[in-house]
């Protein structure tokens, strides 16, 4: 395997397990294993568990954006079909049974927050530029007249809010009526009056 591809596999492996069990339940030698590297790797890539999880998140945050990215320059699409393809495929993927897909931000915000400054930080940025993608895609639904009126940042934040919120709830009630809440609101929040 080449240097860039041990460090990308064990970034991948660590995804997988992280996102299913988070962060702080998973040790090293549990990754390792899985990933079938030597300690001696790890640390040839990473100077400690902490800065594996920021590395992790900024590579979780850049394949995120890349596929948002992707889905919003379908063409022959409204901007709010764009958009709604994105919370369809959202409900999708954070749905009960989808652990192997489910989102970093969901599964680790609460945990690492407190537990790492440079970890929050990258999920705080990470999030922003989330925010930022979905509020173009807004301004352009505007711009199209596929949307109403919205002051696009606002809208932003606050339908991400609504889905982050939903999606810790469908974990907590192991159901996905919450994500199915949040698509009607999302459905009616931006449709023309």
């Amino acid at each position: 395997m080449k240097p860039h591809d041990t460090r990308q596999h064990i970034l991948d492996t660590g995804n997988r397990i992280i996102a299913g069990k988070g962060f702080s339940c998973v040790g090293l030698n549990e990754i390792l294993q899985a990933a079938e590297v030597p300690k001696g790797s790890f640390y040839h890539y990473f100077k400690s568990k902490e800065q594996f999880g920021q590395a992790l998140l900024e590579d979780f945050f850049s394949t995120y954006l890349a596929r948002i990215d992707t889905l919003f320059e379908a063409p022959g699409l409204s901007a709010r079909e764009r958009l709604l393809r994105y919370w369809q495929q959202w409900q999708e993927t954070q749905c009960e049974g989808c652990d192997d897909r489910k989102c970093l931000v969901v599964k680790l915000s609460a945990e690492v927050a407190d537990l790492s400054e440079s970890m929050r930080l990258t999920l705080r940025d990470g999030t922003e530029h989330v925010i930022g993608r979905l509020a173009d895609c807004i301004a352009a639904g505007v711009a199209d007249a596929s949307l109403p009126e919205l002051e696009p940042h606002d809208t932003a934040r606050t339908l991400y809010q609504l889905w982050l919120g939903a999606s810790l709830l469908a974990k907590l009630h192991r159901d996905n009526s919450p994500l199915n809440q949040a698509m009607r609101a999302t459905l009616q929040l931006l449709s023309h009056k």
